[in-house]
């Protein structure tokens, strides 16, 4: 079976003693930069309901809110058993082991506590949220990919399949790389395009639904293609936890969308 040769490249990108920087690391302050700068320029756009300085303070909150959340969705989502039987395993986060979705729920508990501190409507942060999350995503998914985890299914006839260190010696769909092309990339020119409309910003939640339905749709369609985690397999009638997590995010954003419409509507006619 032919197989394209996995790039053997060091998770750690460099050490000094027992200080070092990983490719993990670095993809989540990326994502985090990135999205900074990204939000800071969304908030100069009417209606302009939050000031740079006012996304600058939002982003200690919402990192702590991705770490927390992040960790402790994994930790009850995929690992509970595990992690109750060791605790002090749960503080190991260089050893990788974070869940988009306990981090997005994070995220939303930062997002209002936030906007009632500051007195902000919550839904135009959140949705500035939504344009720059996928930033964060695909840095995170290529940095799957260079740790060589969360790797694809058994694929022997496909040209690019991988042979990936740990996962036995049959080639397997770099998964990694669609979904950070999904989830990344994609959504993230889908979220840049619907925000350009001044009609949706004006619309505040419009945008938080179609990043969450779009997240969700992508994400169910990337597990076809991802290896389950070993410990928690398939589920009823083939079905993956990433895409059982994922179907009530599709409905929250629908209903984000139609909430926001109905607002929107309510507000012209006043």
């Amino acid at each position: 079976m032919f197989a394209i040769a996995f790039p053997q490249i060091d998770p750690v990108i460099f050490a000094v003693g027992p200080f070092a920087i990983r490719w993990y690391a670095l993809a989540y302050i990326a994502g985090l930069f990135g999205g900074l700068w990204v939000m800071r320029r969304y908030v100069q756009k009417s209606p302009a309901l939050m000031t740079p300085q006012q996304v600058d303070d939002f982003f200690l909150w919402a990192m702590l809110g991705v770490i927390l959340g992040g960790r402790i969705g994994y930790v009850l989502f995929y690992k509970p058993l595990e992690y109750l039987n060791d605790p002090v395993a749960i503080l190991k986060t260089w050893e990788g082991g974070m869940s988009f979705h306990g981090g997005l729920l994070g995220v939303i508990a930062a997002i209002m506590l936030f906007a009632r501190k500051y007195k902000i409507e919550q839904w135009y942060v959140s949705d500035g949220v939504g344009v720059v999350v996928p930033i964060g995503l695909g840095f995170g998914r290529l940095a799957n990919f260079i740790n060589g985890e969360l790797w694809g299914r058994v694929a022997p006839d496909v040209p690019w399949a991988m042979v990936f260190p740990g996962a036995g010696d049959v080639p397997r769909h770099p998964s990694q790389l669609y979904q950070a092309g999904l989830e990344g990339v994609l959504l993230f020119a889908v979220m840049l395009f619907f925000a350009r409309h001044e009609r949706i910003r004006r619309a505040p939640g419009t945008l938080t639904g179609i990043f969450c339905t779009g997240y969700g749709i992508v994400r169910i369609i990337g597990e076809f293609f991802r290896q389950p985690d070993a410990h928690i397999g398939f589920l009823a009638m083939g079905v993956t936890m990433g895409q059982l997590l994922s179907i009530p995010m599709v409905l929250f954003g629908a209903w984000c969308i139609w909430r926001a419409d109905k607002a929107a509507a309510k507000s012209a006619k006043a």
